[in-house]
């Protein structure tokens, strides 16, 4: 429900905003007096095909890749119909704008083309599948052009990057946000560099992966020769994959069992595949400005709990910066009753949209790393969850512990 919900509001959010800036884009291209800052408007002509099963075939041969929106039947209410013209327009646009990358975009109905479907291994109405080789890789972001194009962008790329000299790997060094692999190797012959090329393109755009074929680069990261270490976001240190050197199989079984973070970061472009990937039907959700002050301190002490903790297969904390979600932040303070202008922590259930945060006074300063810690493990004991009711004594008992922790009482949202 609260997914349903989620998704329908950045829809409907989308819309308006979508229609606003049709009407307004061409008044915007010829008032302006610079040029190079064009944002690119739908020039009228269809590149989206309606892919049948007369079509299918050709169209997937046609293209280096090929990317289908799955949709129910079009709809009659004419609310609904906007909503899916909207999506409609998302693909015309990015076809558009990667019209010289051979790039093909087709819709596929689910009940006039369900043959189409099953053959192509489509499930769920509303998703958008890229086929690129032999690959489907379904994408989970948000249903906007320059996110879909981004996220297409990113599949063209190569699936290894190399890391040759002192400033790429300071630049690697910086990617604290991203899930993210480095391999040391012989060369691009290497028939070990090659089954961690092989892995790279099963995980691509998602999880990064780097490679190095120079000595001193190898050195600095403390890497040895066919040695693979893997990072986790926000972590100091990586962990090394065991048993160097590493067939395919064992990389993607490693990167399987640890690809879920002790803290993770929602995106524009994976930010369903994030809230889905609940903990038995709830998230603990931490809001933090990045660049707030409050917000830049209330990260680095989830930064340290994390850290503290990322050994603990049942924590994993999504961390949302507001900031980037500006059509989000009214829905979700309904949503949950908190006024995202402070940090906020609580645990979310993503079927109900209960939730239980945890209550920090404006007056007050913000819960140390141990506090923190303290209201986790009570989460994930469920001594705190969201299914206790307002007129509970749970909070009589909490208090009781420590009467001058800040982070004692909590308030519960229904």
């Amino acid at each position: 429900l609260l997914f349903f919900s989620f998704t329908c509001f950045i829809i409907a959010t989308m819309l308006s905003v979508w229609l606003v800036l049709v009407s307004c884009m061409d008044f915007l291209l010829y008032s302006s007096a610079e040029e190079g800052l064009e944002f690119p408007s739908f020039d009228g002509r269809d590149r989206v095909l309606n892919v049948n099963e007369r079509n299918y075939k050709k169209a997937l041969k046609k293209y280096d890749m090929m990317c289908l929106l799955y949709h129910e039947p079009l709809p009659s209410d004419k609310e609904l119909q906007q909503q899916f013209h909207m999506g409609e327009m998302v693909l015309e646009l990015a076809a558009q704008v990667l019209e010289d990358k051979d790039i093909g975009f087709g819709l596929v109905d689910s009940h006039k083309d369900a043959k189409v479907a099953k053959k192509l291994g489509l499930e769920e109405e509303g998703s958008i599948y890229v086929f690129k080789d032999e690959r489907v890789i379904e994408f989970d972001g948000e249903l906007s052009a320059d996110t879909l194009v981004e996220f297409l962008l990113d599949l063209l790329e190569d699936p290894v990057e190399l890391i040759s000299n002192p400033m790429e790997q300071r630049a690697f060094e910086r990617m604290d946000e991203d899930i993210r692999l480095i391999g040391y190797f012989k060369g691009e012959d290497s028939e070990h560099y090659k089954a961690f090329q092989s892995t790279a393109e099963k995980f691509q755009p998602y999880v990064k992966f780097f490679a190095t074929f120079d000595k001193g680069v190898a050195k600095q990261l403390t890497l040895k020769m066919n040695e693979i270490d893997f990072y986790e976001p926000f972590m100091d240190e990586p962990v090394t994959i065991p048993g160097k050197p590493n067939t395919e199989e064992e990389i993607v079984d490693f990167v399987n069992q640890h690809r879920r973070p002790t803290l993770r970061k929602l995106r524009a472009e994976d930010m369903f595949e994030t809230w889905e990937d609940d903990m038995d039907g709830i998230h603990i959700v931490a809001f933090a400005e990045e660049e707030d002050p409050d917000g830049y301190e209330f990260l680095e002490i989830l930064k340290e709990v994390a850290r503290d903790n990322t050994k603990n297969p049942d924590l994993s904390i999504v961390w949302i910066d507001p900031d980037e979600f500006p059509l989000l932040t009214t829905y979700w303070e309904k949503t949950f009753k908190v006024d995202l202008f402070r940090p906020q922590i609580g645990v979310v259930n993503v079927t109900d949209a209960d939730s239980v945060w945890l209550n920090m006074p404006n007056d007050e300063a913000l819960p140390s790393a141990e506090e923190l810690e303290d209201w986790i493990e009570d989460v994930l004991s469920g001594k705190v969850n969201t299914e206790d009711d307002d007129d509970d004594d749970d909070d009589d008992d909490y208090d009781d512990n420590d009467d001058d922790n800040c982070i004692d009482s909590v308030y519960f949202n229904d």
